[in-house]
């Protein structure tokens, strides 16, 4: 293994588990609702990144983009979805359901797969469908058996799923694009903010000093995973990220259910299983696809 391998691979497992251990930090923000900590986190991202593209003297790219009508468009489109998708993750976590949310990023992978072959045409590999198969029955079973539709596992594989596609559309790489994203959702949050302040509602500045700390460092917990994952991305193959990637929902799973102790049946570990089989035949097949081709 070369050097620059080994050293994305770790940058991977370490941006992974901490996108895997953020409930922890969202947990100790519960007593504020989950739109506010949203508009927290958009304010303190899009102030932190334009000074880490200020340190980098990094503004030509906004220029060009400006003047592209499809850039705009599609970076309109995966703001709303990344302002959704956080949204829902967090009142999630903050609401005792954990264990649903990290089902969906367990679930995403196939989602992305599945809308690469309707939307995309791409071309679906036998093994591939197979296991887009066993998530669905796996999905149905929990749905039947628990007797309730899985709305935000679905909810948050679908818009990441979403925005991972725009995404792949869009030209702009993480940093870029996640300024982009959270400049154009900057002003709603902002101004949400400072209505609440002028209301008498607004936790930032009359909680407790650990809440506003915390408050204020979500910037930070959004952007220094990604950061990680991008020197990350630039080292290591695609098909080795696509492994690594379970780390984040595995270690959601693993708090919700033996940290935060949120109810887990037997009919919803069968449901589990079944999902867990169908990433298992899914990764699988990605491995043997990679060394056929070597």
């Amino acid at each position: 293994m070369k050097v620059s391998e080994g050293k994305g691979i770790l940058y991977a497992v370490c941006g992974y588990t901490l996108w895997g251990l953020l409930p922890v930090y969202w947990k100790a923000l519960r007593s504020i609702p989950a739109y506010e900590i949203l508009c927290h986190r958009i304010t303190w991202s899009f102030l932190l990144l334009i000074l880490i593209l200020f340190s980098k003297n990094h503004w030509k790219w906004i220029r060009t983009k400006l003047k592209n009508r499809r850039t705009i468009v599609t970076f309109l489109g995966t703001s709303c979805l990344i302002g959704f998708n956080w949204m829902t993750y967090i009142w999630a976590v903050n609401s005792g359901y954990l264990v649903e949310a990290s089902l969906g990023y367990f679930i995403n992978p196939l989602i992305s797969v599945l809308l690469g072959v309707v939307i995309l045409r791409e071309k679906i590999r036998i093994w591939q469908g197979v296991a887009v198969v066993v998530a669905v029955v796996g999905v149905l079973h929990m749905t039947i058996s628990y007797g309730s539709f899985p709305w935000i596992a679905l909810a948050l594989a679908g818009s990441f799923g979403f925005y991972g596609l725009l995404r792949k559309i869009g030209s702009l790489n993480s940093i870029e694009g996640l300024a982009f994203e959270t400049g154009m959702l900057f002003l709603p949050a902002f101004f949400l903010l400072l209505s609440m302040e002028f209301k008498g509602s607004a936790a930032f500045g009359h909680s407790t000093l650990p809440e506003n700390l915390l408050l204020a460092f979500s910037g930070v917990v959004t952007a220094f995973p990604l950061l990680l994952f991008t020197a990350a991305a630039r080292r290591i193959p695609l098909s080795t990220i696509g492994i690594l990637q379970y780390i984040s929902p595995t270690f959601q799973f693993i708090l919700g259910v033996f940290v935060y102790g949120e109810d887990f049946s037997t009919e919803r570990l069968i449901g589990f299983i079944i999902i867990w089989i169908a990433l298992l035949i899914y990764t699988l097949d990605g491995i043997f696809r990679k060394n056929k081709n070597l």
